[in-house]
């Protein structure tokens, strides 16, 4: 699907300088790029290569105000503004039907311009928000809410009693709303029986979910993912979780059951969170950091790193005490 430099410039915000008409399809890299592709620069330094590229046009910063010999797209976050033309131009070309094999009650709400992949199964008094994706054999259980503008790719699971809000993005394969992993152990058998799991999974707008991740409903009240997070593939987030806005979560994590996420914090790959954790506003936890039992992480913009958690200096300190104390013991 093409848009024009002129619609981009408009819906991006940017000043544009040079022929509005040029048509664009993709975006590109500076050494791929095609007569029909669109690419970015963050720096002067590299403004003459994307200028001498192949390249339709060019999103650059003020630096390039007075370059002529290629139409620009001026924007003060260059790198944000293609990232949002990548997802302009992408969307322009979904296509907007019901496969034949698609199964749809007649129960279901559905809004306009919706798009239902093959072999997808629909179940009772589900709700889709306008502009809504649902990918080939994705399975929707009943009473689930999808908002506007969402896309659930391929095979993706909602279990029953869901709500997903506007612009939700969910990757193949990955599970949404199942039982939490919550057991009583009688104390005369030795025997496991399942703690009651009749919660519900709320995810806000603008989260992203990446391929093969699982979230469980709560317990007995809800699991919740605010606005704004993303969470990469291979990630688990247990029964009554909290995670807050604009959280970024790794691949590999996992988080039991009843931790607390706060906003803005950012968390590495392959991080284990164990129950009842908080990890307070803007703390940022180092790849395979392991977090004890009701421990509380604390510090905005601090580093944590190992295990059990700590703060980085506090860390390195500690293997340098190490690496002293085994050079004397040789």
């Amino acid at each position: 699907m093409k848009l024009t430099l002129r619609d981009l410039a408009e819906k991006l915000n940017c000043h544009l300088l040079g022929d509005g008409s040029i048509t664009v399809t993709t975006v590109s890299s500076l050494q791929s790029a095609k007569s029909d592709n669109l690419v970015f620069v963050e720096d002067a330094q590299n403004l003459d290569a994307a200028l001498r590229s192949s390249a339709a046009a060019v999103i650059a910063g003020n630096f390039a105000a007075s370059a002529a010999s290629k139409s620009i797209l001026i924007s003060p976050q260059p790198r944000l503004a293609f990232a949002r033309a990548a997802k302009l131009l992408r969307d322009a070309d979904r296509s907007r039907l019901t496969h034949p094999s698609a199964i749809v009650p007649a129960s279901t709400r559905i809004g306009k311009n919706i798009a239902i992949g093959a072999r997808a199964i629909l179940g009772e008094n589900v709700r889709l928000g306008d502009e809504t994706t649902i990918g080939s054999g994705a399975v929707i259980g009943d009473d689930v809410v999808i908002g506007s503008h969402c896309r659930l790719d391929a095979n993706v699971t909602v279990y029953s009693g869901t709500t997903l809000g506007d612009r939700v993005t969910v990757q193949a394969g990955a599970v949404l709303g199942s039982e939490g992993f919550g057991y009583v152990r009688d104390s005369q058998t030795g025997r496991y029986e399942q703690f009651p799991q009749i919660g519900r999974l709320v995810i806000e707008d603008d989260v992203e979910i990446g391929a093969n991740s699982t979230i469980d409903h709560g317990a007995l009240d809800e699991t919740r993912i605010r606005r704004g997070t993303k969470i990469d593939n291979l990630v688990h987030i247990g029964h009554n979780v909290q995670i807050g806005q604009d959280v970024v979560i790794a691949a590999q994590t996992g988080l039991s059951g009843s931790a607390i996420v706060e906003d803005n914090v950012i968390i590495g790959g392959q991080v284990g969170i164990a129950d009842h954790v908080r990890i307070e506003a803007g703390a940022i936890l180092g790849a395979q950091s392991g977090i004890p039992t009701r421990k509380v992480i604390r510090g905005k913009g601090v580093v944590f790193w190992g295990t059990p958690a700590r703060p980085i200096r506090e860390y390195l300190k500690e293997l340098a005490f190490l690496s002293r104390s085994a050079k004397k013991d040789r």
